[in-house]
């Protein structure tokens, strides 16, 4: 059994991420296969239609296989993860230009690296079971696979909400903050999907797509645009407390569990992705503060804490806000040099409505 299967059906191509039980997690050999795939099919005038979905019950995908990223930082030398990125990353640009629709199945857990390899798509697809999160900071990381670039553009502060507290939302609020484009009903899926083989996107698109339902995050809009608004994670947690709302002040609690430093490093990624421009230059910005994570203590001990041996008790640091200085943000940022990501030049992303 692969780790990602192919195959073609009529006019549609498919990827099936098949690593059910890591929650269809993605490695680095999962990933050339993907942009292989892409490549042929690019070429084939048989193939009209790319689909990705997830093996299994559970959803789409959890993101990269972030032990091995643990265990490259904590014992190796940081190469393993570095290239991993970097070609993860290319594919993510390589998927937002895709010039046939690229179709994605959103349904179930989709986090992280799973956001990478759908939200960038042409044709997003959320269904009642969708559950949506870059949850980095909660294991001493940082939003990536151009996350950093979709929460930018989300309305008001909402991505900033998202990014910092790696909240998870449905699919109303995916469709809400640009996260996604049509919401069907989990049993019309397969109808779906096997009516790509002979019929155009927006035909199988205009049978199945239904009202999607309500979210929660448009009814907290007030207090979310207002208190996230600042370019501190300090001052943001101070108009949480200061605020009244339940839902401000356990937002703030949350905060205060997340990595610090990541906190920081998220606030200045998103400000600066906004001002970048396109997906690549933010890509490009990505790659150096991931790989600066690598060489800090941050990294490894929130994927201890959080996946390995679980106990739910990271031990950050610095442990707060107020001893993650300046200087230890912009380290994040500087260039890399001759390791650069190296896609600024290759095109701008541009959106096609299918």
């Amino acid at each position: 059994m692969t780790d990602v299967q192919f195959r073609t059906e009529g006019r549609a191509a498919h990827i099936v991420l098949n690593r059910p039980k890591a929650l269809n997690s993605l490695t680095h050999a999962m990933v050339r296969r993907i942009d292989e795939a892409l490549t042929d099919w690019e070429q084939d005038p048989a193939v009209e239609t790319v689909v990705i979905t997830g093996a299994g019950e559970r959803g789409l995908c959890a993101g990269g296989d972030i032990r091995r990223i643990h265990d490259d930082a904590r014992d190796g030398d940081g190469t393993a993860s570095a290239a991993f990125w970097r070609d993860e990353y290319h594919l993510n640009a390589r998927i937002a230009r895709y010039p046939k629709p690229y179709v994605a199945v959103m349904d179930g857990i989709v986090m992280g690296g799973g956001v990478g390899v759908s939200a960038h798509g042409s044709v997003r697809v959320v269904t009642e079971r969708s559950r949506i999160a870059m949850p980095e900071t909660g294991i001493g990381f940082v939003p990536d696979v151009g996350g950093t670039y979709l929460l930018a553009l989300a309305p008001g502060e909402l991505g900033t909400y998202l990014a910092l507290t790696g909240a998870q939302i449905g699919a109303g609020d995916a469709l809400l903050c640009g996260l996604a484009d049509h919401y069907l009903p989990s049993e019309a899926l397969g109808r779906f999907v096997d009516d790509l083989a002979g019929t155009p996107v927006r035909g199988a698109l205009d049978r199945h797509v239904r009202p999607a339902p309500g979210g929660e995050l448009a009814g907290q809009r007030e207090w979310i645009d207002s208190c996230f608004a600042s370019d501190t994670v300090e001052e943001i947690v101070e108009r949480l407390l200061a605020h009244g709302d339940p839902g401000a002040k356990e937002t703030a609690e949350t905060l205060l569990a997340r990595s610090p430093t990541s906190l920081k490093v998220t606030l200045t990624a998103l400000r600066r992705a906004r001002r970048l421009g396109s997906l690549e230059r933010v890509l490009e910005q990505e790659y150096r503060v991931s790989c600066a994570t690598l060489s800090t203590p941050d990294l490894v001990e929130g994927i201890r804490a959080q996946v390995i041996d679980k106990d739910r008790n990271p031990r950050w640091s610095p442990p707060t806000l107020g001893e993650v200085t300046d200087a230890d943000v912009e380290r994040f940022f500087v260039s890399l040099g001759a390791r650069e990501l190296g896609l600024t030049g290759s095109g701008t992303t541009e959106w096609v409505a299918w």
